[in-house]
C-alpha cells in the first residue's frame, strides 16, 4: 500500500513538474547593440502582460550585437525566435536566406516599423562652431566623428542623410551631390568601427567637433550620467534620413520551436500605447497618433527623407552604393 502511494505521489508530482514546464515558453530575442537597456524595460512588461493574457509563463532571453553580425548569427544557426534591427538590410539578408518571408514588411504595421529615427548631430557645450546642419559640416573648420560605414548600420544612415540632403539641396545633381558627400567624408577625423567607439572618440578623446549618430543615441548620451557633466548639445537638423527600426517573425525558428503565436505577440506588443510610451522616453520617434502628441515638444519637425523610395530600395542602394568598389568606397578614395 505504501509503496503504490508513493508510486502515485511520484506520478502526480512529475505532471505537475511537466504541467508547469509546458506552461513556461521561452523566446529568443535578436536585437542592436545600444538596444540594451531599451529591452530590459520591454520584456518584463510583457512577460506581465501574455501571463495575464494567457496564464503562460515567458522566459525572454536577448542576444544583442551589430546587427550585420547578429544576421550571420542566426543563418549561422542562432534560433533567434525575433529580430528587433536597427537597419532593414539584414532583415532581407535573412529572408533571401529562406529563414523568414520575403514580404516581412507587410506583417506588421508602419512596414514593420513600430518605431523609427533619424540622423541627428552631437556638439561641445555651447556649440562652439555654430553647427546647426548639413552644410556646417562640410566647412573646411569643422571636423566630424561617426562610426564607417562598412561596419556600422546607424553610420550608413548618416551617409545616406548627407546624400539624400544633398541631392534635394542641388536637385539631382550627382556631380554636386558626390562632391558633397565627399566633403563631408573628408571632414571625417576618426572612423570607429561602431557607435560606441565613436562617442568615446567624441566624448573622451576630444575628437571632433560634432558626432553623428541616431537622433535617439545622441539625446541618450548627452543625458546619461556619464557625459551629462560635459554639457554636450544635440541639433536635430532641419532634413535628415528617416531610419526605421523594423521588427520580423524568424518563421523558420518559430515554426520548429511552435513559438509562432507568442513570437507575433511580442513583436505587436511594442505597437500597445503602454510600450509606445516606453519607446518615447528612450527618444525613438514612435507610431500612436496621442504618444507623438504628448511628446511634441520632445521631438522638433525634421523633413524625413525615406531612401527606399528616393534610392530605388534597398537592394539597390546596396549595389550602388555599400559594395565593394561602390560610390562609398569612390568616395573614401578622394574620386569625386
Amino acid at each position: 500500500m505504501i509503496k503504490r502511494l508513493l508510486a502515485t505521489s511520484l506520478a502526480a508530482t512529475l505532471m505537475l513538474g511537466a504541467d508547469a514546464a509546458s506552461a513556461q515558453q521561452n523566446l529568443l530575442n535578436s536585437s542592436y547593440d545600444v538596444a540594451r537597456e531599451l529591452f530590459t524595460a520591454i520584456n518584463p512588461q510583457f512577460v506581465e502582460y501574455w501571463k495575464q493574457k494567457t496564464g503562460e509563463t515567458v522566459n525572454i532571453e536577448q542576444s544583442f550585437g551589430g546587427t550585420s553580425r547578429q544576421a550571420q548569427a542566426i543563418i549561422q544557426g542562432l534560433k533567434a525566435d525575433t529580430v528587433t534591427f536597427n537597419q532593414v538590410p539584414d532583415v532581407d539578408i535573412l529572408a533571401k536566406r529562406g529563414l523568414l518571408a520575403k514580404d516581412w514588411q507587410k506583417r506588421f504595421p508602419d512596414n514593420s516599423s513600430p518605431y523609427y529615427s533619424t540622423i541627428a548631430f552631437l556638439v561641445r557645450k555651447g556649440n562652439p562652431k555654430h553647427i546647426q546642419g548639413w552644410d556646417d559640416l562640410v566647412r573646411d573648420d569643422v571636423k566630424v566623428v561617426f562610426p564607417n560605414p562598412k561596419t556600422s548600420g546607424n553610420a550608413r544612415y548618416t551617409y545616406l542623410a548627407a546624400w539624400l540632403y544633398a541631392q534635394k539641396k542641388f536637385n539631382g545633381d550627382e556631380a554636386k551631390t558626390r562632391a558633397f558627400v565627399g566633403k563631408l567624408l573628408h571632414n571625417v577625423e576618426s572612423f570607429p568601427t561602431g557607435g560606441r567607439g565613436a562617442t568615446v572618440a567624441f566624448a573622451q578623446n576630444n575628437q571632433g567637433d560634432a558626432v553623428l549618430t541616431f537622433e535617439s543615441e545622441v539625446r541618450n548620451i548627452a543625458a546619461s550620467e556619464e557625459f551629462k557633466p560635459l554639457g554636450l548639445e544635440v541639433v536635430v537638423p532641419k532634413t535628415s534620413v528617416l531610419a526605421e527600426f523594423p521588427v520580423a517573425v524568424v518563421d523558420k525558428v518559430v515554426d520548429a520551436k511552435g513559438t509562432r503565436k507568442l513570437a507575433e505577440a511580442y513583436l505587436q506588443y511594442q505597437y500597445s500605447p503602454e510600450i509606445q510610451k516606453l519607446l518615447a522616453s528612450y527618444n525613438y520617434r514612435v507610431r500612436d497618433p496621442e504618444v507623438v502628441k504628448a511628446n511634441a515638444n520632445r521631438f522638433p519637425q525634421v523633413e524625413l527623407l525615406d531612401p527606399q523610395q528616393l534610392l530605388g530600395g534597398w537592394d539597390k542602394i546596396q549595389d550602388t552604393h555599400f559594395k565593394g568598389g561602390g560610390v562609398l568606397d569612390q568616395l573614401l578614395a578622394g574620386k569625386s
